[in-house]
C-alpha cells in the first residue's frame, strides 16, 4: 500500500565518520532528479577529530523535499535516522510527536548510552513512546552481507550507510539507479569498493521491501515547477559558477585566492575545476596574501575575487582600503559563521552585516550584497561582478554557512540569456584625453591595464589628485575625492530595482523585514500567517549597501516592523540609522537558522 505525501522532513544523524552528508546528498540528488522542490541543512561538528559516539561528534544532514514549494529546510522532521545513541540525543527534540525513528541497534551498546551521557544501563529507544520506534540492526545487516569479501572490518562497517539510505528510499519509493550510477563513477578504479557498496545498497533497499516493518510506503510527487533544465546546487558552488559566467559575459579571466576557513573553503576547490574556462585559483599562504593578490590580478586585467570568513575578513581590511583608493573591481565573499574570533567554525551567523558595512578606517563606502538561498547565489554573484566592473569598485558578498552548504533546485539560465557586462576601457588610441581618474557618467575611472603604451599612471593607496591620480595631500582636494567615492555609490543606488514587497499586501499591521538566508524560512512562515487572514508582509533586501530606492515608503505602511536576524540585531541598526524607525528586533544566536514557528509567534504576539 502507498500512502501520497505532499512533503517530507528526513533528519539523517551518526558521527562524523558515519557517511552522514554523503548518505544525505545522495538521497538529495535523488529526490532532485525525480522533480522534487528541496531545501537541505547539513550540519556539521565544530570539532575536526571530536571523540565517536559523543555528542560533540555527531554530523547531521536534513533534508526536507516535497510536491510543494519548499522555501526552507523544515522545522521538525518527519523521520530520524541515527546510526548511535549520541544522534538520538542531539537530535530527538527535533522530532515530530509520533515521528518515525529508524535506529542501528549497534550504536546503543552500554558503551555507546554511556558516551551519549545517558543513564547507565538505560536504553533510550525504551522510553520513546510517543514515537514510531523501529530498530535495525544496520551493522550487523552490512557486515553479514560483506563478510566473505577481502575488505577489512573498517571498510565493511563504512558501508553501513548505503544500508539506510536503501532502506529510505524504499520506504519513500525512490530509485536506486541515481545513486548505483554516482558509486559506479566514484569506484570504478576500486571494483571490490563499488561491489561491497553496491550490494549493501540494494540489501537494504530489499530489507524494506520484505521486513514488513512498515504496512505501507509513501510516495512524495513532483513538484509544480517552471519548466526548464534543473540541477542540484549548493550556495558556494553557485556563488563560484555565477562569478565565472560574470567574467566570461565580460571577456575578462578570472583569478580566484583564497586561504582555507570554514565555510568558505569549497570555493577554492569549485573554482579550480573550472580551468578549462580560464579560471586561475591561488591558495595563499594567508588572508592578506588572498586579497591583495586579487587585487595585483585585477591591476593586470583579470577579473580578481577572494573569499573568506568573519576572521579571515577582519585580516582583509587593509587590503580592502587599498582597493578601495586605488578604484579597481574585486569581489571579496564573507561566507558567514557563528563568531567572534574563532567561534562556531561550523555554524552558520548573519553576524558580519556591520563590519562589511563600516569595518574600515576613513571614509570608505563599499557596495555590500547578499543572496537569499543556495540557487540566488548564482545571480548575487553574476550582479556583485558586474557591478565591480562597470563601476571599477571593490564589492562585499554576504553568503553564509548555511546557503554555503545548502542545497536546492537551480533553473540555470543559458549564457545568452545573461546581461552583458561592459568594461569601463579607455577609447583606442585616445591618450591625449586619458587620465587615471578621469570619471565615467557614472563614477568610474577608466580600466588601464600595465604595459599599454600612452596610458602609463601611477596608482596607489595615498590620496589622489581628481583626475591625474597624483600624490596630493591638499585638503579640499582630500573633501573632494571623498564625495567623489561616495557619488560612485550613490549612483549604484540609481540602478538599483526599486524594492518591492515579497508577498502581502499594503498598507498592513505588520511588516516582517528579512535579509540573507532567513529568507527562505519567512516565506514559509508568510504562507501560515496569510491563511490565517493576518494584515502581514514581507520585504526581502539582496543590496544591503546602498539600499534600494521605495523601502522607505513601504516601511511607513506598516504600524510595526519584524526584523527577525541570526544576530543580535545588526540590520535592525541600519534601518533606525537611515529612516529613524523604530523597528523591532528577533534575534536568534545559536548558530541555526530560525524556524517556521519561531517566526510565525513572534508575529501573532505583535498582531494582537
Amino acid at each position: 500500500m502507498k500512502k501520497i505525501l505532499e512533503q517530507v522532513t528526513i533528519l539523517f544523524a551518526g558521527n562524523s565518520g558515519d557517511g552522514i552528508q554523503f548518505l544525505g546528498s545522495q538521497f538529495t540528488q535523488t529526490s532532485a532528479a525525480l522533480g522534487n522542490d528541496i531545501s537541505t541543512l547539513p550540519d556539521f561538528p565544530a570539532e575536526i577529530r571530536a571523540p565517536q559516539g559523543t555528542v560533540a561528534g555527531i554530523s547531521g544532514f536534513q533534508i526536507h523535499f516535497g510536491s510543494v514549494e519548499i522555501s526552507s529546510p523544515g522545522d521538525l522532521c518527519d523521520v530520524l535516522v541515527v546510526m548511535n545513541a549520541a544522534a538520538l540525543k542531539k537530535h530527538i527534540p527535533f522530532l515530530k510527536k509520533g515521528g518515525i525513528i529508524i535506529a542501528n541497534t549497534m550504536g546503543f551498546s552500554l558503551k555507546n548510552i554511556q558516551l551519549a551521557s545517558y543513564p547507565k544501563e538505560a536504553n533510550p529507544l525504551k522510553e520513546l513512546s510517543d514515537y514510531s520506534v523501529h530498530e535495525i540492526n544496520i551493522l550487523g545487516q552490512a557486515r553479514e552481507i560483506l563478510k566473505d569479501t577481502n575488505l577489512s572490518k573498517k571498510d565493511q562497517d563504512m558501508s553501513k550507510n548505503m544500508f539506510a539510505l536503501g532502506f529510505i528510499y524504499c520506504l519513500y519509493s525512490r530509485p536506486l539507479g541515481y545513486t548505483e550510477d554516482f558509486l559506479k563513477q566514484k569506484f570504478q578504479r576500486k571494483p571490490e569498493l563499488l561491489s561491497a557498496n553496491l550490494k549493501v545498497l540494494r540489501a537494504g533497499y530489499n530489507f524494506g521491501e520484505t521486513s514488513e516493518i512498515f504496512t505501507e510506503r509513501f510516495v512524495v510527487k513532483p513538484a509544480d515547477m517552471p519548466s526548464g533544465i534543473y540541477r542540484n546546487i549548493t550556495g558556494n558552488q553557485a556563488l563560484v559558477i555565477g562569478l565565472t559566467s560574470a567574467a566570461m559575459r565580460a571577456h575578462l579571466k578570472l583569478f580566484y585566492s583564497g586561504y582555507p576557513i570554514t565555510p568558505a573553503s569549497d570555493l577554492l576547490h569549485y573554482f579550480s575545476s573550472y580551468k578549462n574556462l580560464g579560471v586561475k585559483s591561488f591558495q595563499a599562504e594567508d588572508e592578506i596574501a588572498a586579497i591583495t593578490s586579487a587585487i595585483g590580478a585585477s591591476y593586470a586585467g583579470d577579473l580578481g575575487i577572494t573569499g573568506t570568513s568573519g576572521p579571515g575578513m577582519a585580516l582583509k581590511q587593509e587590503g580592502l582600503g587599498l582597493a578601495f583608493m586605488l578604484e579597481l573591481p574585486l569581489v571579496i565573499i564573507n561566507v558567514q559563521r557563528g563568531g567572534p574570533s574563532t567561534g562556531l567554525p561550523t555554524k552558520t551567523e548573519q553576524s558580519d552585516l556591520l563590519q562589511a558595512l563600516y569595518g574600515r578606517n576613513g571614509e570608505a563606502p563599499i557596495p555590500v550584497l547578499a543572496p537569499r538561498s543556495p540557487s540566488h547565489a548564482f545571480e548575487m554573484g553574476f550582479r556583485a561582478a558586474k557591478m565591480a566592473i562597470e563601476h571599477m569598485t571593490p564589492v562585499i558578498l554576504l553568503s553564509d554557512g548555511y546557503l554555503a552548504n545548502g542545497s536546492e533546485p537551480w533553473r540555470f539560465p543559458k549564457s545568452n540569456q545573461l546581461e552583458a557586462i561592459y568594461p569601463p576601457y579607455p577609447k583606442e588610441n585616445d591618450t591625449e584625453s586619458y587620465l587615471p581618474y578621469r570619471r565615467d557618467q557614472k563614477g568610474a575611472r577608466k580600466w588601464v591595464f600595465p604595459g599599454k603604451a600612452g596610458y602609463e599612471h601611477r596608482i596607489g593607496s595615498l590620496e589622489k589628485k581628481d583626475e591625474t591620480g597624483e600624490v596630493s595631500y591638499d585638503a579640499k582636494n582630500h573633501e573632494r575625492m571623498v564625495h567623489l567615492r561616495q557619488a560612485k555609490i550613490d549612483y549604484i543606488q540609481k540602478e538599483l530595482p526599486l524594492q518591492t514587497l515579497d508577498s502581502g499586501g499594503r498598507p498592513g499591521k505588520l511588516l516582517i523585514l528579512s535579509w540573507g538566508s532567513t529568507y527562505g524560512t519567512i516565506r514559509a512562515a508568510m504562507k501560515v500567517l496569510l491563511s490565517e487572514g493576518y494584515a502581514v508582509a514581507h520585504v526581502h533586501i539582496e543590496y544591503l549597501y546602498p539600499l534600494a530606492k521605495g523601502l522607505e515608503v513601504l516601511l511607513g505602511d506598516f504600524e510595526k516592523v519584524l526584523v527577525p536576524e541570526l544576530n543580535n540585531g545588526q540590520l535592525v541598526r541600519l534601518i533606525r540609522d537611515q529612516f529613524l524607525v523604530d523597528v523591532i528586533s528577533l534575534p536568534k544566536i545559536q548558530g541555526m537558522p530560525f524556524t517556521t514557528s519561531e517566526i510565525c509567534d513572534k508575529a501573532r504576539e505583535l498582531l494582537v
